[in-house]
């Protein structure tokens, strides 16, 4: 027996749902060659795992790392959790595809979220190209329905025409030919809030198989009225279904999960192990009437006094809102509406105006929701220990202080809801954040360690695996994640990266 590399002495957690077994993993190429007792093996490499776990690369069923992947940072961030795999194309908008002006605009209104790529025109194979062997983790791509829309439509309100629809249509399935892993809409977000249940199973119906992926029209409380649409999409087009951020409160989403798969949807969902949320400023404060898909219309309302009677209602919002990116004003990264307004001598409001104003829509906030606190957190306990949840970090990376969560969340799936609380055993960790969500976008060759698949290896200290990443310091990386393996190579050693970008473009296979 003869291999690249053989991982010692370490028990497996294979992917199954089995409990760990002591095993060797011997990778060769890009590929599991063996698992079982190798001694006497000959092999180029040997990595002692002794006294750690070693488990299939975990997959982040939400990660807006688009433009973020390419920073050495943001790759270890995501190593030193265990992930090797980005699910991008989030929320309805990325870079792909579409014409030059559509990749600026998906750029330009999501900057605060996916990062800046602005070259275009861009097609999914171009766009998946640029991953391929670039960066250190592999990526996988949803094709994004308001990035769709809007280079079919532009930023308009009104209804899909026929036409329209089937032009939208042939960009999907053009996108699924290239290597797409699915279809993702942002139905808070500009233009895909205008787009209906009609609209959108039609764009789901060339999956085959593939899912819909949601970032829903309605969340908390409202959950029911975003969850009865995505069941109309089902029902219309057959599609699977992928619900994004997924986390409370339970008493209200478990029911619906429980109606959509009772009535035979194949449904999954993602959830981030925190309360507070990430996304821009513009979604947050400015009401349905300003039209935030035209960035000089918009900025003429926030400008005048149209908005007179809109601000003062936001008196409850100011304070759970911290300013995660506000590229001119840093100085108020990190700092929350109220302080910052504070710091300025003015009200919240004109801060927030002037914010959205001077950087011209882009800017950011992490917003806390009116119930964190105790019960919030057994929410989101209760929605990860259900079978058909995944791990997703919903990770942004832009800005001085963005959401922990890019940085901590699979570190926290482990240390805090295995190891601390007992939320998972390692063995349904494993299946949650590896196998479940490989099968669900079509990676069928990745989430277990399995004699012919992937080499995408994690081995991890179960006594240390843990997130440092706080709301102060949200940047800090994880701990106890110190080799990584990604198609074969080893990309994280002693917790650095080598500087091997064996990460691939993921197509699926099935």
């Amino acid at each position: 027996m003869s291999f690249d590399v053989v991982i010692s002495g370490g028990r497996v957690l294979d992917g199954t749902g089995a409990p760990p077994y002591r095993a060797d993993v011997a990778i060769s190429g890009d590929r599991v060659v063996a698992v079982g007792r190798l001694d006497g093996a000959e092999t180029g490499s040997v990595i002692d795992a002794t006294g750690r776990l070693v488990a299939p690369g975990f997959v982040d069923c939400h990660a807006h790392g688009d433009a973020a992947v390419f920073d050495p940072e943001v790759q270890r961030a995501a190593l030193r959790q265990g992930v090797t795999t980005f699910v991008l194309g989030q929320d309805g908008l990325s870079f792909a595809p579409g014409s030059a002006a559509t990749v600026a605009y998906a750029s330009r209104y999501f900057a605060a979220v996916n990062g800046a790529l602005t070259e275009g025109p861009m097609t999914v194979a171009e766009l998946l190209g640029r991953y391929d062997r670039a960066v250190a983790l592999n990526t996988a791509y949803l094709l994004p329905h308001g990035t769709i829309r809007y280079d079919v439509m532009g930023p308009s309100p009104d209804p899909a025409s026929p036409g329209d629809v089937a032009k939208m249509v042939r960009h999907v399935e053009r996108g699924l030919e290239e290597g797409a892993a699915g279809l993702s809409t942002g139905l808070e977000y500009l233009p895909g809030r205008y787009a209906d249940a009609e609209e959108l199973a039609a764009l789901c119906a060339p999956l085959g198989g593939l899912p819909y992926v949601t970032h829903m029209r309605a969340y908390g409380d409202r959950a029911g009225l975003g969850m009865a649409e995505v069941m109309d999409i089902a029902g219309r087009s057959g599609a699977a279904v992928h619900v994004s951020h997924l986390h409370g409160p339970a008493d209200v989403l478990l029911p619906l999960v429980e109606e959509a798969l009772g009535k035979g949807v194949d449904l999954t969902f993602d959830t981030y192990p925190y309360l507070r949320g990430n996304t821009i400023l513009a979604m947050v404060v400015l009401p349905p009437s300003v039209p935030g898909a035209e960035p000089e219309a918009a900025l003429e309302m926030i400008d005048s006094d149209a908005l007179d009677a809109w601000w003062p209602t936001l008196g409850d919002v100011w304070p759970r809102l911290t300013v995660s990116h506000a590229p001119g004003l840093e100085w108020a990264e990190g700092l929350t509406m109220v302080a910052a307004a504070e710091r300025a001598g003015v009200d919240p409001a004109a801060f927030c105006r002037r914010l959205l104003t001077e950087t011209r829509l882009e800017a950011g906030v992490v917003s806390a929701r009116p119930d964190e606190g105790p019960h919030g957190e057994e929410s989101v306990r209760r929605m990860l220990r259900h079978p058909s949840q995944t791990g997703g970090s919903d990770g942004i990376y832009v800005g001085g202080h963005p959401h922990p969560r890019g940085f901590g969340a699979f570190a926290r799936f482990l240390g805090r809801h295995v190891r601390e609380l007992g939320d998972w055993t390692w063995e349904q960790a494993v299946t949650h954040l590896s196998a479940h969500p490989a099968r669900r976008f079509g990676l069928t060759d990745r989430g277990l360690l399995r004699r012919g698949f992937a080499a995408d290896v994690v081995v991890f200290d179960p006594a240390t695996v843990g997130d440092l990443a706080t709301y102060p310091a949200p940047r800090t990386l994880a701990e106890g994640v110190d080799d990584v393996f990604v198609s074969g190579v080893r990309v994280l050693a002693g917790g650095e990266l080598t500087g091997a970008t064996s990460g691939r473009a993921l197509r699926p296979l099935g």
